[in-house]
């Protein structure tokens, strides 16, 4: 009996063990579809003159811009200098844009985009059966989707025993 009292004793004043323990679970499924865009850029009206042994009887010009509009030109009319010698010129006109009605967004979307000298037009993605899960034991599930669709699935465990 004086045993069992004196290992009761010394268990009474023993230090209890400290020991921390965390355990995190962290989990998450990304599902994107890549929207629609469109960038568009102007090209200018220019109209260009050269040469060598003429005269300009009377010059090319652009025509006025009214909105809505692109610019028309009417050519040189030219007469060579020297009879007889040789003689060269360049015209050039390069027709540029006609100014754009303004583009609406109505439900996200853009009814109709324009196309202009500079276009690059980019469709969006199309989610079809994009899917994505995880189960309780960690288990990633990822369904493909259409074009332009991304899916990311990641499952983070983390322990810590301090």
């Amino acid at each position: 009996m004086k045993r069992l009292a004196f290992v009761f004793g010394i268990t009474l004043l023993a230090a209890p063990a400290h020991a921390d323990i965390t355990h995190k679970i962290q989990s998450s499924v990304s599902l994107s579809v890549d929207g629609a865009g469109s960038v568009a850029a102007r090209i200018p009206s220019t109209y260009s003159l050269s040469g060598n042994n003429i005269s300009v009887d009377s010059g090319g010009s652009l025509s006025a811009l009214t909105a809505g509009s692109a610019v028309g030109y009417t050519p040189a009319s030219l007469s060579v200098v020297t009879a007889g010698d040789a003689f060269s010129y360049t015209e050039s006109f390069i027709e540029g844009d006609a100014t754009p009605s303004a583009t609406t967004v109505a439900s996200g979307v853009v009814g109709s985009l324009p196309m202009l000298g500079s276009t690059t037009t980019t469709s969006g993605g199309y989610a079809d059966s994009l899917a994505g899960s995880i189960k309780t034991s960690g288990a990633i599930t990822l369904t493909a989707g259409g074009a332009g669709t991304h899916a990311v699935g990641q499952v983070i465990q983390e322990l810590t025993i301090k």
